[in-house]
């Protein structure tokens, strides 16, 4: 008989197969064998257990689902820092201490967003065994715009014959989305909400760096949210993090704040992942709590600021159980946990 755990994560290998989410992984196994994500397993060591949250009384505080959130890789083609860093996070990940169900990748994939720094990703994902990947977009992949026909950066000729559709249109082939850019999935109980920003400054200058939703994302992202009358667990993804409550953001935040917080306001449970800010997890806070839901904002892969160590390669991991959830800043580059970096939330 199946295991609770072994369930799910062949459930989520179904679903990576069947949703437009899991679609890259099928084409990259298509193409190279070594990926192996789709079976959402990872090698067992031996006497390996599972991670477990403090026993209650009655013990029954079980483990449903845990992810790895990383955040801003810039993958860029012909720099090799942050591929180096982005190495450092999937060795780490593909052989953990702890089970990983799913890994999201929180925007920013790549540093410019053209077709050879995703092509670069690709090669890199291909190395390891990884489980189920899903993704948002972020402002930077967005950025070819900013380049003319030799590669250059080109600000007096932007967009340089391109547009801020092919951007999307480029993430999604690579992900497998069909529709849009946007994407939920449930895990059992847990459900995923992932929202990525349709457009940047070849469509809406006027925001510059800021995330911006269209109305029809955000009635989406309201009817999705529906489902949740219940208090089931949402996990919700955005790239650029909220401004401060009772205002909309503009560049480097998201845009329609307002909207966005009216949504969730009505359910508990709710946590919101953001990045972006590329802070490090040492010595500053990245759990917001002046919100109706639970805000955290992880560090970066590819980029995290504030730390005197230039292989700091930083990510968040996040353990989804029947009465809490568990988030954790993770250091890639020596496989280590990060000292108040880890926070405990009661699900109510």
């Amino acid at each position: 008989m199946l295991s609770r755990r072994h369930f799910i994560k062949k459930m989520v290998a179904f679903i990576a197969l069947l949703s437009g989410g899991g679609a890259f992984l099928a084409h990259a196994l298509k193409n190279d064998t070594e990926v192996g994500a789709l079976e959402g397993e990872k090698p067992t060591k031996p006497n390996e257990q599972p991670s477990t949250s403090v026993p209650t009384a009655d013990n029954a505080n079980e483990l449903l689902f845990s992810f790895f959130l990383l955040s801003d890789l810039h993958i860029s083609d012909g720099i090799s820092m942050m591929t180096d860093k982005l190495h450092f996070a999937l060795k780490d990940v593909s052989d953990f201490e702890s089970p990983v169900d799913m890994i999201v990748l929180g925007g920013d994939l790549t540093d410019i967003g053209r077709d050879t720094d995703y092509k670069l990703l690709r090669s890199i994902l291909n190395k390891y065994k990884l489980p189920p990947i899903y993704a948002n977009m972020g402002n930077h992949d967005y950025y070819d715009i900013w380049l003319d026909k030799k590669g250059e950066f080109a600000k007096e000729t932007l967009p340089n014959g391109k547009t801020d559709s092919m951007a999307r249109e480029r993430f999604m082939k690579f992900f497998g989305y069909k529709e849009k850019a946007y994407v939920d999935l449930w895990v059992g109980d847990v459900h995923l909400i992932l929202l990525s920003q349709e457009a940047y400054v070849g469509d809406k200058p006027e925001y510059g760096e800021g995330a911006w939703y269209s109305d029809e994302q955000l009635a989406w992202f309201e009817k999705t949210m529906k489902q949740h009358e219940d208090g089931k667990t949402a996990l919700v993804f955005i790239h650029q993090p909220l401004p401060a409550p009772g205002t909309d953001g503009g560049s480097h935040a998201l845009v329609r704040a307002k909207e966005f917080r009216a949504i969730l306001k009505p359910y508990r449970n709710v946590f919101v992942l953001s990045g972006h800010t590329h802070r490090s997890f040492v010595g500053e806070d990245h759990y917001n709590t002046q919100n109706s839901f639970h805000w955290f904002n992880n560090a970066s892969v590819g980029k995290t600021r504030n730390t005197q160590d230039n292989n700091s390669a930083q990510g968040m991991y996040v353990q989804v159980y029947s009465k809490e959830v568990v988030v954790r800043g993770r250091e890639f580059s020596d496989r280590s946990w990060i000292d108040k970096a880890s926070w405990t939330v009661p699900l109510v």
